[in-house]
């Protein structure tokens, strides 16, 4: 059955629609040898369809995954420095799998996969402010005023930041551990606001994701979401 090309390409799990209309527009996607134009549909099942001169391959269904990442590995699908890469953890079986927003290298925790391109498009839109929290391990003692400023947005070289919640502060020598739930998702935020009010970051782990928690899931280790948690997963986008 034909499908819409811009469907199909996020199906696949290559990237959103709104990124595949893009492509298309650009003269980057084929059907069997020929440019694809916007408004075209295919069938997967009797033609071929490249995107950048990759062929796209098609499942009929869709894989969510939580995957406890350990520092060390990177959210790319190729590292031109030979890193390591968080999919490599996963079964080959599973195919292509994208993180939905990502971990730094040296950041770990929860981590989101799936080959459904329109759940992750609309995870990591802005408006939908999914919560995520992370078990910070500081350098230093997190005090009132720095845990204020924390909470009340801090201004960084891209803006100041949203509201976010400091809480079960603990002192270790002369460390500092703390949970921090952020509902924005810039790049190296957490490190850049911890560094802001003068507490380098000595460990930093995600821990939890919406109403997903990592608790139970050793580093490395993965598992395949159940239905309920993939529907309130769901709904928090806006699905």
């Amino acid at each position: 059955m034909k499908e819409r090309l811009q469907k199909l390409i996020s199906r696949s799990g290559l990237m959103s629609r709104r990124q595949a209309e893009e492509k298309i527009r650009q003269g980057l996607v084929r059907i069997d040898e020929r440019v694809a134009t916007l408004g075209e549909s295919a069938d997967p099942q009797k033609e071929k369809v490249w995107v950048d001169g990759e062929l796209l391959h098609f499942t009929t269904k869709t894989l969510t995954l939580m995957l406890n990442k350990p520092t060390g590995y990177i959210c790319s699908m190729n590292d031109p420095q030979g890193r390591r890469l968080a999919i490599d953890l996963l079964p080959a079986a599973f195919g292509r799998l994208y993180s939905v927003g990502r971990l730094d290298y040296n950041t770990e925790g929860l981590l989101l996969l799936t080959n459904d391109g329109s759940l992750a498009q609309h995870l990591t839109h802005p408006s939908h402010h999914v919560s995520k929290t992370y078990l910070v391990k500081v350098r230093g003692a997190l005090d009132g005023s720095a845990s204020k400023k924390i909470e009340s947005g801090i201004k960084l070289e891209d803006g100041v930041t949203a509201p976010a919640s400091v809480s079960n502060v603990r002192i270790s020598g002369k460390n500092c551990w703390f949970e921090l739930t952020l509902r924005e998702g810039r790049n190296r935020q957490v490190r850049r606001m911890c560094e802001a009010v003068g507490l380098p970051v000595v460990r930093l782990k995600r821990i939890a994701l919406g109403g997903l928690c990592l608790e139970g899931l050793k580093s490395g280790m993965y598992r395949v979401l159940g239905d309920d948690e993939l529907s309130d997963l769901k709904k928090m986008a806006g699905l």
